[in-house]
């Protein structure tokens, strides 16, 4: 699967790669889905499915990275809580791009498609199962918030990550459904949580990728500048953008892509 590339890209395209960085650490800090800003973008300059997913896995990290440092006040007292999660999401992270480097480029080309629509469609239903998770949080009893070191939720975190090593778009969008409805606590200290998770699931995906993928460096490099922007732009100033507005764009976007893959 290797070499990786490092043929450089003009400035239009390092503007709109920079851009979309930005876009997607700033998005994944708030909901997650922030790949389907930057692998669109990756794709529409020419870069294949395989290498713009690639390429776009080790440019989040950075900004994955730098959400969880940005809610690193909402993370405070959560150690016990995190450690058998990240473990999860680190042998999750190495599963899931196990497989990306195993499995043929053509069998990833093919499934890329309806990976986008699943994500579009978990998107989309964020709100209804944000309302759900509201009202089953208003009858959670104090004995349910010990249930953060179930073997459900840790199970649960293994699998998103499988998910979020191999392709990772909307990957928060699961992973905050899982915590909020799992552990009863305040949302803003499971976003936190989710950042973190989502960290060390991209983070251990992409030092597979550097070793073994075809990794296009000029684009991961912008995606990782905008993305680590972006991140603290989402843990500052992200609260204040219309979620229905960020969620049209990003469905919107995804479907247009998944159909184009679809057809060809």
């Amino acid at each position: 699967m290797r070499p990786a590339t490092i043929e450089p890209v003009n400035l239009l395209e390092a503007l709109a790669i920079l851009a979309a960085g930005v876009a997607a650490g700033t998005v994944n800090a708030i909901v997650g889905s922030g790949s389907l800003i930057t692998f669109p973008t990756l794709l529409f300059f020419g870069y294949s499915p395989l290498v713009a997913n690639v390429s776009n896995t080790v440019g989040l990290v950075f900004g994955s990275i730098s959400g969880a440092i940005g809610y690193r006040r909402e993370l405070a007292g959560q150690r016990r809580r995190a450690t058998p999660l990240l473990v999860a999401a680190l042998l999750g992270g190495l599963t899931g791009g196990s497989l990306l480097i195993v499995l043929p480029a053509t069998a990833f080309a093919r499934i890329v498609p309806i990976l986008i629509i699943v994500a579009c469609v978990l998107v989309a239903l964020q709100p209804r199962l944000t309302r759900a998770i509201a009202t089953r949080r208003a009858g959670a009893g104090t004995a349910d918030r010990e249930r953060h070191g179930a073997p459900l939720l840790v199970a649960a975190v293994f699998l998103t990550a499988i998910y979020g090593g191999y392709f990772g778009a909307a990957q928060g969008v699961i992973l905050m459904a899982v915590l909020a409805i799992l552990v009863v606590d305040d949302l803003q200290r499971l976003n936190g949580l989710k950042n973190l998770i989502a960290a060390v699931t991209n983070g251990v995906a992409a030092i597979l990728f550097i070793v073994f993928a075809p990794v296009a460096w000029p684009p991961a490099i912008l995606i990782a500048i905008g993305s680590t922007i972006g991140g603290q732009l989402g843990a500052v100033v992200g609260r204040r953008l219309s979620p229905f507005a960020l969620r049209s764009a990003i469905i919107v976007v995804g479907s247009v892509v998944a159909v184009k893959l679809l057809i060809g």
